[in-house]
């Protein structure tokens, strides 16, 4: 699997560019997780996030995570970016998309792919709210 389909940028977070890197002719289904800031966090209202990463160990294991989804769920390709810096309310924070023969497998994968995020890759929010801020480990 190519380890430059998974990013990490302060840029906009691009669906197009992501459902194109993990589309192939071999595959019947792309499947695509989207996280984005909600406006509200255990009835706090938030104002934005600011996401902050050690990225060349992030990316080392999201690498890890794509290959662990094409070898226990078979499916051809998967591409992970995840959003650093400032976003507002409403944007794109991680885009995860796995394209497989059958779309089971690329369901599957997404999922495993966010689970796995959270637990392993050094990822922190700030959330700033309208009364206080708090640093958070994107890890549940």
């Amino acid at each position: 699997m190519e380890a430059d389909m998974n990013e990490l940028t302060n840029e906009k977070l691009q669906l197009d560019k992501i459902v194109d890197q993990v589309r192939n002719d071999q595959c019947g289904g792309i499947d695509v997780f989207i996280g984005t800031v909600r406006n509200a966090t255990e009835e706090r209202e938030v104002r934005y996030l600011d996401f902050e990463a050690y990225e060349s160990m992030a990316l080392s294991e999201m690498n890890k995570i794509s290959e662990q989804a094409k070898e226990k769920f078979e499916i051809n390709n998967m591409a992970i970016h995840h959003r650093l810096g400032r976003l507002e309310i409403g944007e794109e924070a991680v885009i995860i998309a796995a394209s497989a023969p059958h779309r089971d497998a690329a369901f599957l994968a997404c999922r495993f792919a966010i689970d796995t995020l959270k637990k392993t890759v050094p990822i922190w929010k700030k959330e700033v709210f309208v009364d206080g801020e708090v640093w958070v480990s994107v890890h549940p």
